[in-house]
Formats: C-alpha cells, sequence, structure tokens
C-alpha cells in the first residue's frame, strides 16, 4: 500500500530532482547545443544575458541572418572562452544591447515568413 499525502498533486515536480525555485545550471546538453549551432551557421556572434533572479547567465547566439539561439552557460568567462575558442566575438547585452538582425529575423518569423 502507498501513502498518498493530501497535496501530493499539487507539489511542484521538478526536473532532474531540483527543488522548486531553484536555478538551474548550466549542462552538457547546453554547452553541446551551443557547439552544434555555431558550427551549422555563419556570421555568429554571441551576446551574453547576466544573471536574474529567475535565471542563470545565458548566452544567445546570432546568425548573419539573425536567427538565433539562447542557452545558460557558466559564466561571462565561460562565454569568452567558448567565442575565442571559435572565433566568436562575444557582447554583453546590458552594453550593447541586441542586434537590429536578431529583431527583424524574430518579426518575420511572426508573420511566417523566416
Amino acid at each position: 500500500m502507498v501513502g498518498v499525502g493530501l497535496f501530493d498533486s499539487l507539489r511542484r515536480r521538478s526536473k532532474g530532482g531540483q527543488k522548486p525555485g531553484t536555478l538551474r545550471k548550466a549542462s552538457s546538453n547546453d554547452f553541446k547545443h551551443l557547439e552544434e549551432w555555431a558550427a551549422s551557421r555563419t556570421g555568429v556572434e554571441a551576446y551574453v544575458e547576466p544573471k536574474t533572479n529567475v535565471t542563470e547567465t545565458t548566452v544567445v547566439l546570432i546568425a548573419h541572418d539573425g536567427e538565433w539561439t539562447r542557452r545558460r552557460i557558466e559564466s561571462l568567462d565561460a562565454a569568452q572562452q567558448f567565442g575565442r575558442k571559435r572565433s566568436i566575438p562575444v557582447y554583453e547585452v546590458a552594453r550593447v544591447g541586441y542586434p537590429k538582425r536578431m529583431r527583424e529575423y524574430t518579426e518575420r518569423k511572426k508573420r511566417g515568413e523566416a
């Protein structure tokens, strides 16, 4: 017989055994995605987003046409190392903002043109 508490169904289930409300750290899957994405596109630049109360440090990779992807990364230093290894420029979003081509790509995608 298995005991079931009255509020068990209301408890938030977490991924990977992580406690609810805990920020998920960058994983090897995140890093692998970034590597594969950067290798399959041209003109890639990296834009690092700082850690917030809700999200760990993330990096947005943006291709020449504005296509982009976002994943968690350990730190700004880790993003800079990633960029150096692949000859990808790395920028801090808080200092430079996002490039226009990213916003244009997102708009085209919303309209079904991308």
